[in-house]
């Protein structure tokens, strides 16, 4: 009959036309993994395996040259110096035949290098810093009051190994820890002296703190130690121009705050400062 014969004809391109997408969905998988090994999803992250504490030490040991002339020697494995970009490069072309893994290191003290490996086995070095203060532990051997700078120094040292050696952990510890030292007048200078001679001019980490200590106590402090002053500033004009800097910075915010706050009365006094010697950071 015509109706059942326009049944049937439309029956039969109605399943051609299902069985054609069914067919494109499948070839289009197949072209998407060809090797029909692998799912059509996002592939997932790869997660790299945690490196332990044990793996490190069961890296090959370097040895460590320091000093020039009658050279001291440390040791420490590979992997942990690894952590640092520096030795990273040089570990890398150690030969795998057995022979010495020596690093020299002409222009670095043993304390400081020692310092370095503590931080890189332990993640602090001595003198740690107390939790949530801004003190050092303290010990016996160490003045309360640093004199001569070492104190200063030795995380100054710190610090521009940390840089050298692109451990910026190291380096945001050392820094913490200078403002943690109470010093002297000269302890100062021999600090800023040491500082200015092996940073950069764009590194206001340390020198911007440095100029803004002197800057407010060079009225108190420079009578302590007026010629080591002087001196300093002659063999860094850096030194002496970071300080001019601040103090007239300083003063011209202080007229601005006076315009913008006019004293009731007719005279003003003259601002005292702090003659301690606390550091600012």
């Amino acid at each position: 009959m015509p109706t059942d014969e326009h049944h049937e004809e439309s029956a039969e391109p109605t399943g051609d036309v299902e069985m054609t997408e069914t067919q494109n969905t499948q070839d289009g998988e197949e072209q998407e993994n060809p090797n029909g090994s692998e799912l059509p999803f996002a592939e997932a992250e790869i997660t790299e395996p945690r490196v332990t504490f044990a793996n490190y030490l069961m890296s090959p040991i370097a040895t460590l040259l320091i000093g020039s002339g009658d050279q001291s020697i440390l040791t420490a494995h590979q992997g942990l110096l690894a952590q640092s970009p520096y030795f990273k490069e040089i570990c890398d072309r150690f030969a795998e035949d057995g022979s010495p893994r020596q690093i020299e290191l002409p222009d670095y003290d043993i304390d400081t290098v020692g310092s370095f490996l503590e931080f890189l086995y332990t993640g602090e070095y001595f003198p740690k810093k107390l939790p949530g203060q801004r003190v050092l532990e303290s010990d016996p051997s160490i003045p309360s009051v640093d004199n001569s700078g070492d104190q200063l120094l030795k995380h100054a040292r710190i610090y521009t190994l940390a840089e050298k050696f692109g451990v910026s952990g190291l380096k945001t510890l050392a820094s913490s820890k200078i403002h943690c030292v109470n010093s002297t007048a000269k302890g100062e200078i021999a600090y800023a002296r040491y500082v200015y001679a092996y940073t950069g001019t764009d590194d206001t980490t340390v020198r911007a703190p440095i100029a803004s200590f002197w800057a407010t106590r060079s009225h108190t402090l420079r009578a302590e130690a007026e010629d080591e002053f002087k001196a300093l500033c002659l063999e860094h004009p850096q030194f002496g121009y970071d300080v001019l800097t601040r103090v007239l910075d300083d003063k011209l915010k202080r007229e601005r705050n006076d315009k913008m706050h006019p004293a009731t009365s007719s005279g003003r006094k003259r601002a005292r400062h702090s003659s301690g010697g606390s550091r600012a950071e």
